[in-house]
């Protein structure tokens, strides 16, 4: 039936006056005083004083109906259900009593929804056609919209209406004063100077110099947005622990753009070699901070700072680094103690090392004082220790080398910026044809010098890295710019015997930066010795020149000079350490980070006997480090006596193969040299094994060619620890030779497969099955299952960090899924409509909503990690499924508790992760009710957070197995002891970065089977 004609059917004049009917007349006033007036008040056959009826109701829908049948026209519905129909109605019409609502309240719902709302608590009709119900639902909905006319033209509605908005308004108007007590106003002085102080600091760090362009007529420098390069950082090479079953997988470390390090991390660590990027990635985080206006940057590089004295207060952070600005007093602090600071604290490696422990202390002070900040600190990767920020939270990431497609881009966007283009595709032939050319080319510092040494020698390149250094020296000091009108000439021999001397003196000092009056009595005192230079001119006279002209040295700050990197000064350093025969100085300095590249630039100038002595000295301290530096140094001795070359090829036996992934990743730092070396699979324990594949990994940017020989051959190795090394290192490699090579001839076995990029997933529709992956990324569901011919035979999925997963039924083809863990999905909806998979596991957390897990009736292993609908377990969890492992985590049971646990009667482990919530006594009761329970695994933050929770807990018999992971060594767990009087076995994992003493614990657990984990 048209809505049209039965509009026509029940016109106002018919519905108006009945509706009328149903509710007792109004008084005056707005209800001030009482609560507000229920619908159930309203209506005339509710309440002691009943006026109407359900008989009198039910005579009322029954006039509609008739009214409606004997209208003119079309009937809307058969005769024969004309009783049904007005039955249903009038129980509609009754359900108004049962509505916990006032007028108010629904008049703001409209028509429609309360007519939904009736709909709802009536008996659904039983056996009505569909043009019964048709009618009833119009019916209805008209009767709404005469119901809401009527509330709106009582006497007392706009008095009401006007009262409700004036409380909402009141609570909106607390709320927002509250917001503003917790968030001060910003002085409108602060305002004005972050206007000024924002494009200040996105002009002063908006260019950088890529070396060697500046030849002949190109400019030095260039704007920061064309010529950065978005390099990627890695997470330490850990041992992946298996995960606890039933909880989310564990994968290997993975890659990631190094300036989104700061989007998971408040606070950062970042490592990386000389000439890797770390200061270009500081200068991009700071102009991009100042532009988009998120954060207030500050660039703090250490080297400046520890120069001018006591390191600042944040009140003299401008003033330190020579900020020409003068902000308003008490900016900084007001700043930092919001939280709206990005501190970005360059060169750690940069300071002397009698000078890291103060500056430590001044970060720690920092820190402790103004929380919530976003903090970079940079280093290089041996400059101080792993753990050495640790407890204040810092994630340590190290610049991954430059990949080929990496190196690629630098070379193209080089050749562009110098206008060079007949010169870029010959040299990309080169890197990819020549193999010695290819390992220079790690970091944009390398590539830089390659790149402008090809076009400067036209096509010609030396092959090892003294040579590169010799030809790029060359190529900087021999340039004249005879049209700025200088007088004074310095040859090249007489610029490059000053400038190591300069180097030299730093190296000594260990400082990267030096007084321009300490430099000019250095050169003072070299000019007699330096013929060339000594009759041109003062001492000051000739460093100017230095400065203006060699392409070397630079002035960072008035009154200060530096080397534009510190490569040049470790290479121009160690040549002159050579050249007077201090051999002694350089083994005197070899348990220090920062002369390990000058020792390895010595042994490269060095004659034979020389190196032969240098290489000897580091044996004889025999230390890991020491020999692995002597193996290091081999790749620029070339020329050296036999017998030295075995002690240390003899040396690096006994490190390889590594016997544990610490001493995997120090093989690794020798370079790829070690490549030749490792060793497998035959001959070699299961750990053996995975530590070999950890260090070919990790060579494997540097070399791909060569680690991935290595890797190849452990492609049929059955240890899982193996195989999840040979997975997670895919993105090191070209993506389908490595597919094509190793992943291809994998035992699948509890192995899953990461795909994070595109090309990943394209790779993944060409190689076997694979019955578990795990997808990271913004993946289109439709392209995963195009990735994924057999869809049904696929057991196991993790999807991570996906927004265009929006629909979980998508995923229904997966007819045969087993395990589902959804990461970080924030469109997902829809758990409800996975009731037709056979699961048995699911973890989710960061998805849209919760809803529908109820429906879930065959799991038995179920991880949360986001708040739960509900005030209790049993409001939201699926109460048919034989549970036997539950995990909570964060936030999950904050509006539940563990109220309701008790209904699922077979659980067996109860996970507890790290909680937002503190347990309570009834919580703990709702455990005890757990028969079954025999493994309880508790997160270490709880009994730090929460050691009350621990003291309202109960004694639990039949607890067997305990697991406390992600402590830091501080935690108390006597009072667990008696509460877990049934205990036969503790498993103790500490957090990254901390030690946990292992032997208190296991005395606090006599005659118990104790497992300390240390990762």
């Amino acid at each position: 039936m048209e809505p049209t004609v039965l509009g026509s059917k029940l016109a106002s004049g018919v519905i108006g006056p009945l509706v009328r009917k149903l509710f007792v007349q109004d008084g005056p006033g707005a209800g001030l005083v009482d609560k507000p007036v229920r619908l159930s008040a309203l209506v005339s056959f509710r309440g002691e004083q009943r006026t109407l009826g359900e008989k009198e109701v039910r005579k009322l829908a029954g006039r509609l109906v008739t009214e409606a049948m004997a209208s003119p026209g079309e009937r809307p519905f058969p005769p024969d259900e004309e009783t049904a129909v007005t039955d249903t109605l009038a129980a509609r019409l009754l359900a108004l009593g049962d509505l916990d609502m006032d007028d108010v309240q629904a008049v703001r719902l409209g028509s429609h929804e309360l007519a939904q709302r009736l709909h709802r608590h009536a008996p659904p009709p039983d056996g009505l056609s569909g043009d019964a119900c048709v009618f009833l639902d119009s019916a209805t909905q008209w009767a709404c919209l005469h119901i809401l006319e009527f509330f709106s033209r009582r006497s007392t509605f706009v008095a009401r209406t006007l009262v409700e908005q004036t409380r909402t308004q009141r609570d909106l108007i607390a709320k927002v004063d509250e917001l503003i007590a917790r968030i001060p106003r910003p002085d409108a002085r602060d305002t004005a100077f972050e206007r000024r102080y924002r494009p200040h600091l996105a002009q002063q760090h908006n260019h950088i110099t890529i070396y060697g362009i500046d030849l002949r007529d190109s400019p030095d420098r260039w704007p920061l947005e064309v010529a950065y390069l978005s390099l990627e950082a890695t997470g330490a090479e850990e041992p992946v622990p298996d995960a606890v079953p039933g909880e989310r997988p564990v994968n290997a470390p993975g890659r990631l753009p190094a300036e989104e390090a700061l989007r998971t991390d408040s606070r950062v660590l970042l490592r990386g070699d000389a000439g890797s990027g770390k200061t270009t990635l500081v200068q991009w985080l700071a102009v991009t901070a100042a532009r988009d206006a998120d954060r207030i940057p500050y660039v703090l590089p250490l080297r400046t700072l520890i120069r001018t004295g006591p390191l600042p207060s944040p009140a003299d952070f401008l003033k330190a680094v020579g900020c020409p600005l003068t902000p308003p007093e008490g900016w900084a602090e007001r700043v930092l103690t919001a939280g709206r600071g990005l501190v970005l604290v360059d060169g750690l490696d940069e300071i002397p090392s009698a000078d890291r422990h103060r500056t430590r202390d001044w970060l720690r002070a920092l820190l402790a004082a103004y929380p919530g900040n976003a903090w970079l600190l940079t280093s290089r990767p041996t400059a101080v220790r792993p753990d050495w920020l640790a407890q204040e939270g810092f994630r340590e990431l190290t610049l991954a080398p430059m990949r080929r497609s990496e190196v690629t881009t630098f070379v193209r966007r080089w050749h562009e910026a110098a206008r060079a283009p007949e010169y870029e595709g010959p040299l990309l032939d080169s890197l990819r044809t020549k193999r010695d050319l290819a390992r220079l080319a790690t970091n944009p510092l390398m590539c830089g010098l390659i790149c402008a040494l090809h076009r400067e020698r036209r096509g010609y390149l030396p092959t090892g890295r003294k040579e590169l250094y010799d030809a790029a020296l060359a190529m900087l000091l021999a340039r004249r710019d005879r049209e700025r009108g200088m007088t004074i000439e310095l040859s090249e021999e007489a610029q490059l015997e000053l400038l190591q001397r300069l180097a030299y003196a730093l190296v000594l000092s260990g400082r990267t930066e030096m007084d321009l009056e300490t430099a000019e009595g250095l050169v003072e005192r070299s000019l007699p010795a330096v013929a060339s230079a000594a009759g041109q001119g003062d001492a000051a006279t000739v460093l100017r020149v230095l400065l203006l002209r060699s392409g070397l040295l630079r002035q960072p700050a008035e009154g200060v000079l530096d080397f534009v990197h510190r490569t040049f000064q470790d290479y121009l350093g160690a040549r002159h350490a050579v050249e007077e025969g201090h051999l002694d100085v350089l083994i005197g300095h070899a348990d220090d980070t920062q002369w390990e590249d000058v020792i390895r630039m010595a042994v490269a100038h060095a004659r034979p006997r020389e190196r032969a002595s240098l290489l000897r000295q580091l044996l004889k301290r025999g230390t890991d480090r020491h020999a692995l530096l002597a193996v290091a140094c081999l790749e620029h001795a070339t020329a050296l006596d036999p017998k030295v070359r075995d002690d240390v090829q003899f040396w690096a036996a006994t490190l390889i193969p590594p016997r544990t992934t610490k001493q995997a990743r120090g093989v690794a730092e020798a370079g790829p040299l070690v490549l030749e070396l490792l060793p497998g699979p035959e001959g070699l324990t299961d750990e053996e094994a995975r530590n070999v594949t950890v260090t070919a990994s990790l060579l494997g940017a540097e070399e791909p060619e060569g680690a991935l020989a290595v890797l190849r051959r452990f492609r049929g190795h059955a240890d899982l620890g193996v195989r999840r090394q040979l997975v997670g290192t895919w993105g090191r490699f070209d993506t389908e030779q490595y597919a094509t090579e190793v992943l291809d001839h994998l035992d699948r076995t509890n192995l899953l497969l990461t795909c994070e990029s595109a090309e990943q997933l394209g790779a993944l529709a060409r190689m076997r099955h694979w019955p578990q992956l795990s997808l990271h990324g913004p993946h289109r569901t439709e392209d995963v299952l195009a990735a994924v011919p057999t869809p049904e035979a696929v057991t196991a999925i993790d999807l991570r960090n996906n927004p265009h997963l929006t629909d979980l039924g998508a995923l229904t083809p997966f007819s045969s899924l087993d395990q589902l863990w959804l990461d970080d999905c924030p469109a997902a909806k829809g758990l409800a409509s996975l009731s037709v998979l056979p699961l048995r596991g699911l973890a989710f957390g960061g998805i849209a909503e919760a809803a529908g897990l109820r429906s879930l009736r065959s799991l038995i292993r179920l991880t949360l990690d986001q708040k739960l609908p509900g005030t209790a377990l049993t409001d939201c969890l699926p109460v048919d499924a034989d549970l036997e492992f539950l995990f909570v985590g964060r936030d999950s049971i904050e509006g539940t508790g563990l109220r309701g646990l008790q209904h699922w009667t077979g659980l067996q482990t109860l996970s507890l992760g790290p909680l937002t919530t503190e347990l309570t006594a009834a919580d703990w009761q709702a455990v005890t009710q757990l028969p079954r329970l025999t493994r309880l695994y508790v997160n270490a933050r709880i009994l730090r957070q929460f050691p009350h929770s621990v003291e309202l807990m109960p004694e639990l018999p039949g607890v067997e197995m305990l697991r406390v992971v992600s402590m830091q060594g501080s935690e108390d767990l006597s009072p667990l002891v008696p509460r877990l009087p049934g205990l036969r076995s503790v498993i103790l994992q500490n957090r990254s970065g901390h030690t946990i003493p292992a032997p208190r614990l296991r005395r606090l657990f006599p005659d118990l089977d104790v497992t300390v984990e240390q990762h």
